[in-house]
Order: C-alpha cells, then sequence, then structure tokens
C-alpha cells in the first residue's frame, strides 16, 4: 500500500510541475484533464503526507525512550507514543478507504426522476415532498437543480417530475436514493385522523457523454405534439411537445416543459443518453450484483429504502437500519446523517471484500 501511495504522492508532484508548463496552460483539454487528475489525488495525498508526518514523529518518540529519561519525562513520551500510535492507525484506514476503487460516475451530474406510485393523490403530493427534499439538499451542497418535465396534479404533487443536478460529486452520494420510498400520514383530506401509506419511487441517472453511449439518428423515432397540462388539456396550440424514442432498447422519453420544440428536443435528448447509459449499466451490473455484498441502495429500483412516518417524526432506512428522529428536518434537506452512514456502510462492505 504505501508504495502506491508513494507512487501517486510522484505523480501529483508531477502534476503540480504540468500545471504551471505555458504549453500546458494554454491548452485547454490537457489543462481540464490534469487539473481534474490532480484534484482527484489530492485526499489521498494529503493524508499519506499526514501519515509519514505521524510515523516520523513515532519513531522520533521511540528513540528518546532509549535515552535515559526520568521518570516524569518517559511518562510524557511514552502518552505521546499512544496518541501519535493512535493517530497512524486512523490514517491507515483513511487511506485504505481513499484507495478503493473510484465508481466511474461518482463526480458526474445526475438526473433524478421521481414518481407518486400507490396511493393516488397522496403518492404524489409525497413525490412532490421528496422534490423539494433533493432540490434542498442540492442548494446546502452548492449545487443547481434544472426541471426537465413535470407531470404536476394541481394540488401541489406530482405523478412525474424529472430534474437534473448539476455540481461536484453529486452522484457520489445521491446514488443511494434509487428506490421506492415510503410515507405514512394522515392525509389532509382524511377526515377521521387515519393514518395512510402511500409510496413514491426515486430513480438517480448519472448523466451520460456521447462518448459513453452511443446513439445514432436512425435509431431513434421523433414525434412531435401539443403539450398537455394536468387533466391533459391542451395548453398550448403548437406542436412544441417532443417524444424520442430509442427503438432498440424501448426507451421513451417525452418532454414538453420548454414553450420551444428545439428545446425540448434537447433535454429530451439529454434524458434519453441517461437512460440508455443507465439501461446498459443496470444489464451489465445484474451478474456482478449477484456475487456482490455492497449493493447499498444502488441495485434493485423497486426495493423499499426508506418510511418516513409524519406522525411521529421519525425516518427509517430499511438498508442500514437506521432510524432518525428527525423528520421536519429532512424533509427540509438535511440529508447528511443518511448519506454519510450510507457512504460508510458502503466503503465498510468494500473494505471486508478486499480483506476476503
Amino acid at each position: 500500500m504505501l508504495d502506491r501511495l508513494q507512487t501517486l504522492e510522484d505523480r501529483y508532484n508531477k502534476l503540480n510541475e504540468m500545471l504551471s508548463d505555458p504549453e500546458i496552460v494554454s491548452d485547454v483539454t490537457k489543462l481540464r484533464e490534469y487539473s481534474k487528475e490532480q484534484s482527484g489525488l489530492a485526499d489521498v495525498v494529503q493524508a499519506y503526507r499526514e501519515y509519514k508526518d505521524v510515523n516520523s514523529q513515532l519513531n522520533d518518540a521511540k528513540e528518546m525512550l532509549e535515552d535515559k529519561l526520568d521518570a516524569e519525562m518517559q511518562e510524557m513520551v511514552k502518552l505521546e507514543i499512544d496518541e501519535l500510535a493512535e493517530s497512524k492507525e486512523e490514517l491507515e484506514g483513511k487511506m485504505k478507504i481513499l484507495l478503493l476503487p473510484k465508481d466511474p460516475n461518482d463526480d458526474k451530474n445526475v438526473f433524478m426522476e421521481i414518481r407518486g406510485a400507490a396511493g393516488g393523490d397522496e403518492a404524489a403530493l409525497f413525490a412532490g415532498d421528496l422534490y423539494r427534499m433533493y432540490s434542498r439538499y442540492a442548494e446546502h451542497q452548492g449545487w443547481k437543480t434544472e426541471v426537465m418535465e413535470a407531470s404536476s396534479t394541481g394540488v401541489g404533487g406530482y405523478k412525474e417530475i424529472i430534474f437534473m443536478i448539476d455540481g461536484k460529486d453529486v452522484y457520489s452520494k445521491l446514488k443511494y436514493e434509487n428506490g421506492a420510498h415510503r410515507v405514512q400520514r394522515v392525509p389532509e383530506t382524511e377526515s377521521g385522523g387515519r393514518i395512510h401509506t402511500s409510496t413514491a419511487t426515486v430513480a438517480v441517472l448519472p448523466e451520460a457523454a456521447e462518448v459513453e453511449v452511443e446513439i445514432h439518428d436512425k435509431d431513434i423515432r421523433v414525434d412531435t405534439f401539443a403539450s398537455s397540462g394536468p387533466g391533459g388539456q391542451s395548453v398550448n396550440t403548437t406542436m412544441s411537445a417532443v417524444r424520442l424514442t430509442h427503438e432498440p432498447t424501448g426507451t421513451v422519453v417525452s418532454i414538453q416543459d420548454e414553450k420551444s420544440q428545439i428545446k425540448n428536443k434537447e433535454k429530451a435528448m439529454k434524458v434519453l443518453r441517461a437512460r440508455v447509459y443507465d439501461k446498459f449499466q443496470q444489464e451489465a451490473q445484474a451478474e456482478y450484483d449477484e456475487n456482490r455484498k455492497s449493493a447499498v441502495g444502488t441495485g434493485d429500483r423497486s426495493e423499499r429504502i426508506r418510511t418516513y412516518n409524519f406522525p411521529q417524526n421519525r425516518v427509517t432506512d430499511h438498508r442500514i437500519g437506521l432510524t432518525i428522529q428527525k423528520l421536519d428536518q429532512i424533509i427540509q434537506g438535511k440529508l447528511d446523517e443518511f448519506i454519510d452512514a450510507l457512504v460508510m456502510e458502503e466503503q465498510a462492505n468494500r473494505l471486508e471484500q478486499i480483506g476476503e
């Protein structure tokens, strides 16, 4: 491990030199490529440098014990050794995690698709709550959101909403949100005060570049139609809405959010590319997942992953058995406790697999 870390530090230092080279600075493509590589190495190199510093201090302290010291000084040195040994162990664990193979999609933007499932209007309202929860979480992270398509119910909910989140390492945090989310609460329309259970599904798709998934024009059928609002009534007399069908996979995307057919087609193409890429990924991963122990929320999207219980102000993530009595805060986008716990669980499982 230490040899590999030294190689990474050497590469990091080389990248520093290269990024000061006027020829590279003037080449936008190379500058972006090397800057991204350097940024990806920064955390592990910093941890390795801290490790070397702590290890050097530890060796010096052990040498001091061999000298003739009075009892008080000897006790102080022993305490320092204990503290340094603990720091060294923590840094070793941190470096092991940083050296784990990175998901190639982790630094990508995402498309999130939320749909009301079981529960009628209440499920659609819950889909709206989830959309606002993720929008606020994105805002806390400094990310940007853009609605690609929304099919609203007219009462503050959504039958379906598709939106893009753009920022740093978006997929690495939101990929665990794939699955069925369940809500338990008393609907506003319920006169008897009974608790109803409804569900909404969330899909998180990494944005795909053209080079990652090849889609030929001849494989896409383009249909145009007039936009419609809640209930199906026409809201636009022009044929601005666009439906793209990728015939080889049967993937269909309909977008009518913009008044311009060109803009709708551009949005639809982005979503289509992400869905086709995701479909290929899901198929390729299906076999792997059969033997994979670390599939935390990135596999079967029909899996019920989380329950939001409003009467008890409680949210439970069923994959890791974590319950937090802060639903009022979580629904406002404060998702860090869940996401951090899911990341740690995934890392622990992967480390365990490596150990085997």
